[in-house]
């Protein structure tokens, strides 16, 4: 018996190896580095991937003295250390920042795909579990360095997006829109929550975070990625996913506010125009070229295409049945990102304090590539806008780069971005464990 598992057991490794070789192969991209950034992106022709591409860089945490490259005329130092794998900040009225530790729920890896998707979280730095707690990090004297850090609210489920309004906390499970009691300057938390508004969560669970952003209205809106790739697990898993919820957290009730959006991460509030935006992680398997990530003002009623096709009426052959009369009614996004390259985070210029390049426009953060090679993302970028509220139709500016070592590994992995009390610019970064402060150099 012990002979029959052991064999058994060998099987199992040589062909997890040969799958991984098999997938490492994958496509290369052929456009040049930039043309697939800006208002007019270039398409090529889709080339659809039957195995995909899969290249996650290895992680290679930052070492003592580490640390991103920033753009000139900036510095930057570690704000906080030490943290499990941070994605979201909030920044509070009295200065206090939120961070969400926080992980992809529990997910069986049963067969070989499975198996070869956790080892491959497991080499990226994703595949521990959640730390599932928000914790606040204090700098009272504005010296880039916080002297408190106490766990605000733990025993959470997943969480993602966090939003104030008023003396309540609103945080965004995995499964559940949630409500907390807060009094500026709590350091801790022991109310229980309440539910303002269960969220779809049922397996796959493929894009299990919630972004959230409050209108000065006192509204929130809530990100839900779809639960595949292209409606592969049928469009009745999709239901209130791939699109930007709209809550009222006063009764509860709740529209569809946007749609067609496979996975609205960041949301942020443009403020000269007062209107909605999100960056969108877009689908994959159609080669590393396709399909760009992207930026867009996120409008009412709106249709983005997915998952019948993207980028304002590209059809994707892949979804089945085809629904061509849709593209009539399908929006196109402002402002392409580059492919694959994970926009997570999303923040405007307007409490940032950067020097004169950066002064009205939308901070990125791009989380970093799976199925494209080479890779593309992790780093911090700035699009600038123009005065009517509008993305600028020149390319991204970098910020923060340096993520990746020379031989392509991961130090880290660049996630949310906000502004501190001071005026500079907070980094998170799961991979990493940190969040990074971004100044102007004296």
């Amino acid at each position: 018996m012990k002979k029959h598992i052991l064999a058994i057991s060998l099987i199992l490794v040589v062909l997890l190896a040969a799958a991984i070789f098999y997938f490492g192969r994958g496509d290369t991209a052929r456009l040049s580095p930039g043309e697939d950034v800006g208002k007019e992106p270039r398409f090529t022709t889709p080339r659809s991937e039957a195995i995909p591409t899969i290249n996650i860089a290895e992680v290679d945490r930052w070492k003592a003295g580490q640390s991103p490259t920033p753009a000139n005329g900036l510095s930057i130092a570690r704000f906080a250390d030490g943290l499990d794998h941070p994605r979201s900040i909030l920044r509070l009225p009295n200065g206090d920042i939120l961070v969400a530790e926080t992980n992809s729920p529990p997910r069986p890896a049963t067969g070989i795909t499975g198996r070869v998707m956790a080892y491959l979280m497991d080499k990226a730095g994703a595949g521990a579990p959640s730390a599932n707690r928000i914790t606040l990090l204090r700098d009272k004297d504005g010296d880039g360095r916080p002297e408190l850090r106490s766990v605000l609210l733990s025993g959470l489920n997943s969480p993602y997006g966090m939003a104030l309004v008023g003396d309540t906390l609103y945080v965004a499970n995995t499964d559940a829109l949630m409500a907390f009691p807060y009094k500026e300057g709590d350091t801790r938390i022991t109310a229980a929550g309440r539910k303002i508004l269960n969220l779809p969560a049922q397996a796959p669970n493929m894009h299990w975070t919630r972004s959230l952003a409050a209108s000065p209205e006192g509204l929130l809106y809530v990100g839900v990625g779809s639960n595949s790739n292209i409606a592969e697990n049928g469009l009745e898993s999709e239901q209130n996913r791939a699109a930007v919820l709209e809550v009222n957290p006063k009764t509860g009730y709740y529209r569809i506010f946007a749609a067609g959006l496979r996975n609205p991460v960041g949301l942020a509030f443009e403020p000269n125009s007062g209107a909605l935006w999100g960056v969108v992680n877009e689908r994959d398997m159609l080669g590393s070229d396709l399909v760009p990530d992207y930026l867009t003002r996120v409008e009412f009623g709106a249709f983005y295409g997915w998952p019948w096709n993207y980028w304002g009426g590209y059809e994707d052959r892949r979804v089945q049945p085809q629904r061509p009369e849709v593209r009539e009614y399908t929006k196109r996004p402002d402002y392409a990102l580059g492919n694959h390259v994970a926009p997570l985070g999303l923040t405007f210029a307007q409490d940032l304090k950067l020097g004169a390049g950066f002064t009205n426009g939308a901070f990125i953060g791009l989380h970093g590539s799976w199925n494209r090679k080479p890779a593309a993302g992790y780093k911090v970028v700035f699009v600038p806008f123009a005065d009517n509220g509008e993305a600028g139709k020149g390319k991204p500016v970098d910020v923060l780069t340096g993520f990746l070592s020379a031989d392509g590994k991961a130090h880290g992995r660049p996630v949310d971005v906000s502004a501190d009390a001071t005026g500079a610019l907070l980094v998170s970064d799961d991979v990493g464990g940190v969040i990074w402060r971004v100044s102007a150099k004296n």
